[in-house]
């Protein structure tokens, strides 16, 4: 397996924060994403790998295990299968004759008990037969916008030539994990089969920003509607177009809020987080020569 190195991926450091690893990956998603890359394979490729790389950092269990697996760290093959393998591979590079059979047959009905319990993932042959084991979790992930997270959605994955609808519900955050009961790979010995996790991503959005369940914008206001007063349109997260009011004398940089405009809760849409603004005032360009003698009027009247 090819070792990709996570961290080099988003460019942090392996002591990052989650929030450094969030800007990270908000940066260069942003950089690469399929929008601003149209017919881009190279970008396309970027984008999917930042993404991998984002959903195991960003998810303290997954990344434990990289930190310490490497490349190995979502290998959920049998540890007894691989030892079977390895000593059939041993055998057969001896040169010597030896039983060139499997693990199990040479020692047949030897009860080695619990000298191999730990190494064979916990299934012990006895007398031949297996105990039922539950099949292994599959592991994916599925990309959504913010206004689909806003809403729910729904996605189709295909894991084993079976084709499931996965449902979104509304308000989910990026990173959220979603389980699949016995939808993973199937159990030996009759055992039932594993389950299958989705990680649910967010692309980053051109014009709003997520922050837990608040939504926040930009709005440029003209230097005069700053000083005087005044209102401005909008459009929400729920693509309603709404006016604002301006007071007079704000400046650039002021925040004004709007309560329960943000994203729905999940788990309970009848609850929404709050939309925040923050106000950008324009200064005008090209004066002419008139303005630039009012504006030394008024300049003069301040002093």
């Amino acid at each position: 397996m090819h070792f990709k190195d996570y961290y080099k991926i988003l460019g942090v450091n392996k002591n990052a924060t989650e929030d450094e690893i969030k800007k990270a990956f908000r940066k260069l998603a942003k950089k690469y994403h399929p929008d601003k890359n149209p017919g881009n394979k190279h970008a396309e490729e970027k984008f999917k790998e930042i993404n991998e790389a984002n959903e195991v950092l960003s998810d303290k269990e997954k990344r434990s295990k990289y930190d310490r697996l490497g490349s190995n760290w979502n290998n959920s093959q049998s540890a007894g299968s691989d030892f079977d393998n390895w000593f059939k591979s041993y055998s057969s590079q001896q040169n010597k004759s030896v039983y060139s059979g499997s693990f199990k047959d040479i020692f047949n009905d030897f009860n080695f008990g619990d000298i191999f319990e730990g190494f064979m993932g916990g299934q012990t042959q006895r007398a031949g037969k297996s105990r039922s084991r539950k099949g292994a979790d599959y592991e994916a992930s599925v990309n959504i916008s913010l206004e689909e997270a806003f809403n729910g959605t729904e996605r189709q994955v295909t894991v084993d030539g079976r084709t499931l609808k996965l449902k979104i519900n509304p308000g989910v955050e990026h990173g959220k994990r979603l389980r699949l009961k016995n939808q993973g790979a199937s159990g030996a010995g009759h055992g039932e089969r594993g389950d299958l996790y989705i990680t649910v991503n967010l692309f980053p959005n051109s014009f709003f920003e997520r922050k837990e369940n608040d939504v926040y914008a930009n709005l440029n206001v003209d230097l005069y509607t700053a000083v005087l007063g005044g209102s401005k349109q909008i459009q929400t997260i729920d693509r309603k177009t709404i006016k604002i009011n301006i007071p007079a004398g704000t400046d650039s940089g002021k925040i004004l809020r709007i309560k329960e405009m943000g994203m729905k809760h999940y788990g309970n849409t009848s609850q929404r987080g709050d939309f925040l603004i923050k106000i950008n005032v324009v200064l005008p360009k090209d004066l002419t020569s008139e303005e630039i003698k009012l504006f030394t009027q008024l300049a003069s009247m301040r002093r």
